[in-house]
């Protein structure tokens, strides 16, 4: 999904050297006092080696850390997401996306730098949305992205709520399809975002209304269908699953 540049405001000016900013006296005469201050108390403000300070992305991650959520149990075998990266999976879901049955709703056919420049997109954001590859007993057969819903163009078109997080995906073989293995997935990766993500109260998504299979697969694995919202390229179903809900099923 298309994300939004984020605004920070300029700093202030710093103050001109040799005034006090609050009495704008000059303090660059001989009288200062010359303070000798114990080693013990100049450590504690003494900045830490680079290497020691904190990785910003990683504090403010907005999904709270998908590539360490783990794996889930299914009754197909362990599931688990796995962040893209675009060199080494780039070719598989370009492949996937070429599929003529997935192609009817992603509308990203063509050579696979539409699908790279689809990755990197949001790989380049602040991390509102994450592709993943999904990976069944350790193979990859499934593409998708979880993104923040409250962050995203999702958010002018219906009412969402803070840290409401929203699911795309994809099956990428015909042979995993029509056999209720996309149900288990989305009751899966629902519970995985509960359960890692404990200020979420909802999951999301927005399947294109025509996509039957889809709309039936998020019904059966727990989803409400709440209403029916036009977005700029298509009629979505908005499916909602409550944390709720999850809780006592």
């Amino acid at each position: 999904m298309a994300s939004t540049d984020a605004r920070t405001d300029a700093p202030t000016a710093p103050a001109d050297r040799g005034t006090d900013p609050e009495t704008e006296t000059d303090t660059d005469g001989d009288d200062t006092l010359d303070l000798h201050l114990p080693e013990e108390f100049v450590t504690l403000f003494r900045e830490p080696p680079a290497g020691d300070l904190p990785d910003s992305r990683t504090d403010d991650d907005l999904l709270d850390r998908v590539a360490g959520w783990g794996p889930a149990a299914t009754p197909e075998g362990l599931f688990q997401l796995v962040p893209v990266h675009v060199e080494q999976d780039a070719e598989l879901i370009a492949r996937w996306m070429n599929d003529p049955a997935v192609a009817a709703f992603w509308e990203l056919t063509g050579p696979r730098t539409v699908t790279e420049d689809h990755l990197r997109a949001q790989l380049a954001g602040d991390g509102r949305s994450v592709p993943c590859l999904g990976l069944l007993e350790g193979t990859p057969m499934s593409y998708w992205e979880i993104y923040r819903a409250d962050l995203d163009p999702l958010a002018r078109y219906c009412p969402v709520r803070p840290h409401d997080t929203g699911i795309h995906l994809l099956i990428g073989d015909g042979a995993d399809r029509g056999r209720g293995l996309g149900t288990t997935l989305i009751r899966a990766v629902a519970g995985l975002v509960l359960d890692r993500r404990p200020g979420c109260s909802r999951v999301l998504a927005e399947p294109d209304v025509r996509n039957t299979v889809s709309v039936a697969a998020f019904l059966s694995a727990g989803f409400q269908l709440t209403a029916e919202v036009d977005l700029p390229a298509k009629r979505a179903a908005l499916m909602v699953r409550e944390r709720c809900a999850r809780e006592l099923s």
